[in-house]
């Protein structure tokens, strides 16, 4: 006989967690009671939308469930923006929530909230668990439902009176992921459109990938001379300095790039569901009939049709479709190489910045220092803005897992990100890219990045605004500014008041020797870049955009 907060630990065991996130709270103090004595590393962190973002994190790079707990009520409600961002990424979460008493239920209890209801259009599945003898029951299909078909978040209620009973339960087994493979026919019709082709083109996106099937990928491309993108934010899935990749299928998308995959007349898209940014707004394949013909690659067989009619739909994870096709042999020199050749030059070309812009410090420049001092295995995290673009543009990624942020395009995620991936591999980089407004709705994580002794470099580019919405104002409503203008502490300051190391860069030959004596300080740190707010974009100034309004 256990309580149900030791079966919920020992099923978390047997699922193969080392390591959750949490804020703590007293609706499910017999779970915390029984990680005492459990090895599972308990990370505890400072707002329930960082823990969840840090699980999202874990699951993001190691494909493996990141295991969230929170509180009910507003504990529950500040993590659902980790929740979102899971399920939009399609990233393997589980959210336990504490919840009130069973006889209390329905008479809205202190911070009570139905669960079912609030959590169902933005998780996989939702569930209370009423008898605590079902916890290894429930807990090993959580983890098999967020890791199989479209990987995504998990929601578990736990009544606190459930957790404190006394239950006999069978011993939690491990989870079997469901893998999803591709057919012999379906491969030999793909290599037949393939060869009947003049100008593919491959998009890569989605989760479910590994070091082995990026590696996969690489010799595929090689094999066939294929120009291969990287959808929004999954630029780690391909080696930017190949000969070839062609470049980010995301937002600001480079015109020759955007222009190729109009004009392809196959399009492979493998693993992504290819959404409203990168698809620049259905813009670059027409929902639901696309120019190209196209053959959709998914684990999951309910996201082939949904958005776009595919000519060859195939239900298999990328990792497995990667390493079946891998098999096949492909044209030595077909007509379309040199359009690979050529899409690639003009990546190179795109991804190299200018030497001037406005102000005196120049986003894209540091982009390419970092590029040069940072090992390959380097993560960066970033959050929602416009100062990411100059990190999608002008970085170029080579390895796998090493990037993460959110399609979703939520704010905030960078910093709690970044906690989470040095926790997870602590002889890597770990560099956060943040906005002024971006870093302040998460940024209270850099304590637990200093409780932990975690030495992130946090990159905070301050413009004095909300940078997008700005952007966006002054497109729509020229000169009519209201609500985007920021007063900011010193984010230098601040870093060294959380018992970090902090420092200010106000030009661009500053931040090299700022960023090495942040490396070196050994603690967690803050780089506050001053950036003129006229460099909204790498492209285009803010006056520009307002005068062409």
């Amino acid at each position: 006989m256990k309580t149900g907060g030791q079966l919920i630990v020992d099923a978390l065991e047997a699922n193969g967690t080392d390591r959750l996130y949490c804020v703590p709270g007293e609706s499910y103090l017999a779970v915390l009671d029984a990680l005492h004595d459990s090895p599972i590393r308990t990370i505890v962190c400072r707002q329930e939308g960082g823990a969840a973002m840090m699980a999202d994190c874990h699951g993001r790079l190691t494909g493996k469930p990141g295991i969230c707990f929170v509180t009910r009520g507003p504990g529950a409600t500040n993590a659902s923006a980790g929740i979102h961002i899971a399920m939009q990424d399609s990233v393997p979460v589980i959210l336990f929530i504490g919840q009130v008493a069973s006889h209390a239920k329905q008479r809205e209890a202190f911070q009570e909230v139905d669960y079912v209801r609030f959590f169902g259009d933005i998780a996989k599945w939702v569930v209370e668990i009423d008898d605590a003898s079902r916890i290894p029951e429930f807990i090993t299909r959580a983890f098999a439902v967020a890791t199989s078909g479209r990987p995504g978040p998990v929601v578990i209620s736990l009544p606190e009176d459930m957790l404190t009973s006394m239950a006999e339960a069978p011993a939690a087994l491990h989870y079997t992921r469901v893998e999803t493979s591709p057919g012999e026919a379906e491969l030999d019709r793909l290599e037949a459109l393939l060869n009947a082709a003049k100008r593919p083109f491959v998009i890569l996106g989605g989760t479910r990938w590994d070091s082995n099937a990026v590696q996969e990928m690489q010799r595929i491309a090689e094999a066939w001379s294929l120009p291969v993108g990287c959808s929004f934010r999954r630029q780690m899935l391909f080696d930017h300095l190949h000969p070839n990749y062609a470049g980010d299928v995301g937002i600001g998308i480079n015109p020759k790039l955007a222009t190729a995959i109009k004009q392809a007349d196959l399009v492979l898209l493998i693993g992504g569901r290819m959404g409203e940014m990168p698809s620049s707004d259905y813009t670059l394949l027409k929902s639901p009939y696309p120019d190209q013909t196209l053959v959709h690659v998914h684990a999951d067989a309910g996201e082939l049709g949904r958005v776009y009619r595919p000519t060859l739909a195939i239900n298999a994870s990328p990792s497995a479709f990667v390493r079946s096709f891998a098999r096949r042999k492909g044209q030595a020199s077909p007509s379309w190489a040199r359009e690979t050749e050529r899409l690639h030059a003009a990546y190179l070309d795109w991804s190299t910045p200018p030497e001037t812009g406005p102000g005196p410090v120049q986003m894209g420049l540091i982009l390419n220092y970092l590029g040069t001092v940072l090992p390959d295995d380097a993560i960066l995290t970033n959050g929602a803005g416009n100062y990411a673009t100059w990190v999608h543009r002008f970085y170029r990624s080579r390895r796998f897992a090493t990037q993460a942020a959110p399609t979703s395009g939520s704010m905030g995620y960078g910093t709690p990100a970044a906690v989470a991936a040095k926790e997870l591999f602590p002889d890597r980089d770990v560099i956060a890219f943040a906005g002024d407004g971006c870093f302040l709705m998460n940024g209270q994580e850099f304590a637990t990045a200093v409780q932990y002794n975690l030495p992130i470099v946090v990159i905070v580019v301050n413009n004095g605004i909300y940078g997008t919405i700005r952007m966006h104002q002054e497109r729509e409503y020229p000169g009519r500014v209201v609500a985007t203008d920021l007063k900011n502490p010193d984010f230098a300051a601040l870093a060294r008041a959380y018992g970090g190391h902090g420092e200010t860069v106000d030009k661009t030959a500053d931040f090299a020797p700022a960023f090495e004596r942040a490396r070196a300080s050994g603690k967690p740190s803050i780089v506050e870049i001053k950036l003129d707010p006229e460099a909204i974009t790498p492209t285009r100034t803010m006056t520009q955009i307002r005068d062409k309004a």
